[in-house]
C-alpha cells in the first residue's frame, strides 16, 4: 500500500522589529521596547522622545550624557529618562539594547529628572518578555500583566547615586574629559589649572557652580561609578582599589560605604 507523504509548508518567518524609534512614536500601547543590537563605538546622537524612557541594555555596557550629567549603564543598571529630555549613547562595548517607552501619563510618578534604578532579575525578564512581543502587541492577559509588573519594580527599584554631573564650560569639559579617560590619576586642581591656562581658584569656583560638587567629590563620583562597574565584572576589590588610586583596599571601601550606606561585598550580596 503506497504511502501518501504531505508536505508541510514552513511556518512564516517573524518580521524583524523595527529599529527605528519614529516606529514606537505613535503605538497605542502603555508602553512598548525598542529592540537594537549595536557594536561598539555606535554612537546614537543627541535626540529627545515624547515618551519617558527607561535605557537598558541587557548585555554589554553604555555610557548616557544629557546636558546636565553623565551616567556608565551596564545590564544591572538602567537610567530612567523623563520625557523630552535630550541625550545621546554611545556603546562601550557590543550592546542589546532593550529600551522601554512609556507614556507618560502612565510614568508621570517616576520623576522629572534622570535617574539610575537596578534592574532586578524579575525586572531584567519582564522587559525581555515584552520585548518578544510584537510591538502593537495583545493587550489582554499575560501581556497585561507583565506592564503592570514592569510598572510595579521601576517604582519599588532602588535608585542609586551615580550621576556624574557634566560641566559647559569648555576648560572643565576638558579636564573632565581627561579625568573619565584615567580615573585613577592623582592630579590636582594646581596641576589642571595649569593644563588648562586658568587659576586654581576659578576652577574650584567653575567646579560647584556647574557641577554643584567639588573637585574632590566629582572624581570620587567618576571613581565610584567605574569601581561599580567593575565590582558587577567580577574584578577584585583590590584591584580596583588599587587601579583607581586608593591607599588600601580599606580606604576604598571606606569611601563605597560613606557613598552607598554599604561595603562592596554587601552590595554584591544584595545585587
Amino acid at each position: 500500500m503506497k504511502r501518501t507523504v504531505r508536505s508541510v509548508k514552513p511556518a512564516p518567518a517573524l518580521e524583524p522589529r523595527s529599529e527605528d524609534y519614529l516606529d514606537y512614536l505613535n503605538v497605542q500601547r502603555p508602553m512598548t521596547v525598542l529592540v537594537r543590537n549595536q557594536q561598539t563605538g555606535d554612537y546614537n546622537a543627541p535626540h529627545a522622545h515624547r515618551h519617558g524612557q527607561i535605557l537598558y541594555a541587557a548585555s554589554g555596557m553604555m555610557r548616557a550624557v544629557t546636558e546636565t550629567g553623565l551616567w556608565f549603564l551596564p545590564p544591572k543598571r538602567a537610567l530612567w529618562i523623563p520625557p523630552g529630555i535630550v541625550h545621546d549613547q554611545i556603546m562601550l562595548s557590543p550592546v542589546k539594547l532593550r529600551s522601554v517607552y512609556i507614556e507618560p501619563d502612565v510614568s508621570a510618578g517616576f520623576g522629572d529628572s534622570c535617574k539610575i534604578v537596578e534592574v532586578s532579575i524579575l525586572l531584567r525578564e519582564l522587559i525581555l518578555a515584552l520585548a518578544d512581543q510584537p510591538i502593537e502587541y495583545p493587550q489582554e492577559g499575560r501581556n497585561s500583566h507583565i506592564v503592570a509588573l514592569i510598572l510595579h519594580e521601576i517604582e519599588s527599584a532602588r535608585s542609586l547615586p551615580l550621576q556624574v554631573p557634566w560641566p559647559m564650560d569648555r576648560r572643565l569639559v576638558t579636564v573632565c574629559n581627561a579625568i573619565l579617560e584615567h580615573p585613577e590619576q592623582p592630579h590636582s586642581v594646581d596641576y589642571w589649572a595649569d593644563k588648562v591656562g586658568a587659576s586654581s581658584r576659578t576652577l574650584i569656583r567653575l567646579f560647584l557652580k556647574e557641577t554643584g560638587l567639588t573637585f574632590r567629590h566629582w572624581v570620587q563620583q567618576v571613581r565610584l561609578a567605574t569601581a561599580l562597574d567593575r565590582l558587577e565584572n567580577g574584578q577584585a576589590i583590590g584591584a580596583i582599589a588599587r587601579d583607581l588610586g586608593y591607599a588600601s583596599p580599606s580606604a576604598f571601601s571606606a569611601m563605597f560605604r560613606r557613598v552607598m550606606g554599604e561595603s562592596p561585598r554587601e552590595f554584591l550580596i544584595r545585587d
